[in-house]
């Protein structure tokens, strides 16, 4: 046998193993696709025809209760319908005739955070077995309960009362405003395409963590954390993946890793209910850090309300009868 037959049969192994991430990762990226690219196109149609700001109406009572200006309701409603860089934009173009302070900046940035990007964020967790329903109202319940509490924090301690420094410009954040459908098409096609990059590296890199048992190793780490929130040893794949990389870009290896078998149905529901809350923690927080919050309300304090709310629904949950949870919380990967 020549040097260049065994070199192949040597790397076959890993030619096997690459072709199999790849066609993981590429149905994974269809089924993502397929819940995705329907929900872009109805958002889309929403802002071409002007209708998100009726959204808003029902939301200014609410922007009062956690102490902003009702204006502010847009800002949420455009976040909560498309995603943090239109609801940031909204913002600016709001700031010179409604101006807020730092604490009503993080407030508002904090609501955002919790509950934007819903009806793709919703469908994913739908995807992977937990109730819709229950998923829309804990993250909306949260976000209002949560700026509720860090305004009565923030104004009872007279905190972060000065006027909001952004360090974001419009120009910068939000290239749809005039944009041509066919620019549209192509700036949506090329997200796609990096969801499914993103989707392909994630594979490889679950891929190797298994090898190099370092998956092994956060299990022990995380294991009493993620036990006090009700979430077991075998979930703590699908929470890292949340907590970091967020919903929407770790969403097909999300639905994977559910659809696998491996996970209980509760673990899931118990990790995709934090990931609501606390989801993406790098770079969202750094986004909103732009746009005016303060790391004391954004990062800190999501995490140890996130923390605090699933550990309280774990306690809620496990007195339930099992038949309404099957119908109401939890369920079977679709």
């Amino acid at each position: 046998m020549n040097r260049k037959n065994k070199s192949i049969i040597q790397n076959r192994p890993f030619l096997n193993s690459l072709i199999r991430l790849l066609g993981d990762a590429s149905r994974l990226s269809l089924d993502l696709f397929k819940i995705m690219v329907p929900i872009i196109v109805a958002v889309k149609i929403l802002q071409e025809l002007d209708l998100i700001k009726y959204l808003a109406v029902p939301l200014s009572p609410v922007m009062k209760i956690v102490g902003l200006p009702g204006e502010m309701g847009l800002v949420w409603a455009t976040a909560i319908l498309n995603n943090l860089y239109g609801g940031i934009v909204v913002l600016l173009s709001l700031l010179p005739e409604t101006p807020i302070t730092t604490a009503q900046a993080t407030v508002l940035c904090t609501m955002m955070l919790v509950a934007h990007t819903l009806p793709i964020e919703l469908k994913i967790a739908q995807a992977s077995g937990p109730r819709l329903i229950f998923q829309a109202l804990s993250r909306l319940g949260s976000a209002i309960v949560f700026g509720w509490l860090l305004n009565l924090f923030y104004s009872s301690l007279n905190l972060l009362q000065t006027p909001v420094a952004i360090l974001l410009r419009q120009d910068t954040n939000d290239t749809s405003q005039g944009q041509s459908i066919y620019s549209w098409v192509l700036d949506e096609a090329r997200n796609l395409i990096y969801i499914f990059l993103i989707i392909l590296g994630l594979f490889m890199l679950m891929h190797l963590l298994k090898k190099l048992k370092i998956i092994d190793y956060l299990n022990r780490v995380l294991q009493p954390f993620l036990r006090f929130m009700g979430i077991g040893p075998k979930g703590t794949a699908i929470a890292v993946i949340g907590l970091t990389m967020g919903i929407s870009f770790g969403g097909g290896l999300i639905i994977h890793e559910a659809r696998s078998g491996h996970l209980d149905k509760k673990d899931v529901f118990f990790s995709l209910t934090l990931m609501g809350l606390s989801h993406s923690l790098i770079e969202d927080t750094l986004l909103m850090v732009m746009a005016g919050g303060h790391l004391s309300g954004i990062l800190l304090a999501r995490l140890l309300f996130s923390i605090g709310a699933v550990a309280l629904l774990v306690k809620i949950s496990s007195r339930l009868p099992q038949a309404f949870s099957d119908r109401f919380l939890w369920g079977d990967p679709r």
